[in-house]
């Protein structure tokens, strides 16, 4: 696979723009269900050779947030643009996603079909979208592998025969067999040990560099959104209350709900001035 480069002079791949995300719950009257602000006016875009993190807690709207960026969720208000041209909630024109951001779920056991060898999990978006001869399929799927560290013995494996941080790297490397401009990867490392959280991590910081990719990191543990991103946005209740440089949210906090996140992380205090 050829490498990109990082440099990036044109519009962000994905845009939101004062964008609202709301359910209908199944509480409220028969005539008046009530209402689920899901995501609330949230304007942020990401670009190729660029990690943004969005870090909050359960239930803050960032999976969801998630699921918009990659045409999976439809919008209530607002807009969503796709390297500046404005993306419609019809399914064929959030498909124009598709084949250029990618996502990488938070479980890859459940992420996987579990009667698909790595082979043809790997093979099967070549297929659908009808890229390349069988031939050439193989041998690009040989590539990811490599490039993700994983041997050529794992391509007649089920994930249930690997380790949870190697149905991870097969995730990440399905992730990437569009060639894609943008990978969101939602909660990538909370469902595997500690001990390969590190490597799962360093591997998407590299193949970001690699390819130059656009990366978008969403966790609710800021202590690891700090270590991969360049930016970083902090969802509570649905709205995106801070945006900026790592370095700037991390010392100069903002919003109270950003100041209250850093302060239940010991490590992360700032140490009083002599």
């Amino acid at each position: 696979m050829p490498e990109k480069s990082a440099a990036n002079q044109e519009a962000p791949v994905i845009e939101l723009r004062n964008v609202h995300v709301v359910h209908k719950a199944r509480t409220g009257k028969l005539f008046r269900p009530d209402k689920v602000h899901a995501v609330n006016d949230v304007t942020l875009s990401v670009s190729r050779g660029e990690t943004v993190g969005i870090v909050g807690e359960s239930g803050c709207g960032k999976s969801t947030t998630a699921r918009v960026m990659v045409g999976l969720q439809g919008v209530t208000d607002g807009e969503v643009l796709f390297k500046g041209e404005t993306i419609g909630n019809s399914y064929a024109e959030r498909r124009k996603l598709g084949r250029s951001v990618s996502v990488v779920f938070q479980d890859p056991a459940t992420a996987l079909n579990p009667r698909m060898t790595v082979r043809d999990t790997l093979l099967d978006p070549y297929r659908v979208h009808g890229i390349s001869t069988p031939r050439d399929r193989l041998a690009k799927v040989k590539e990811l592998l490599e490039l993700v560290g994983l041997p050529q013995s794992a391509l007649d494996v089920l994930p249930r025969q690997i380790s949870g941080g190697q149905r991870q790297r097969v995730a990440i490397a399905r992730a990437l067999t569009l060639e894609p401009d943008v990978i969101i990867a939602d909660e990538p490392t909370s469902a595997l040990d500690v001990s390969v959280r590190a490597q799962v991590l360093n591997l998407l910081s590299d193949l970001k560099e690699r390819l130059g990719l656009g990366l978008v990191f969403i966790s609710h543990d800021i202590n690891t959104v700090r270590f991969v991103s360049d930016r970083i946005g902090v969802m509570y209740f649905g709205k995106l209350v801070e945006m900026g440089p790592t370095d700037e949210i991390f010392l100069h906090p903002k919003d109270p709900y950003t100041a209250k996140l850093l302060s239940a992380v010991p490590s992360l205090l700032k140490e009083p001035s002599a």
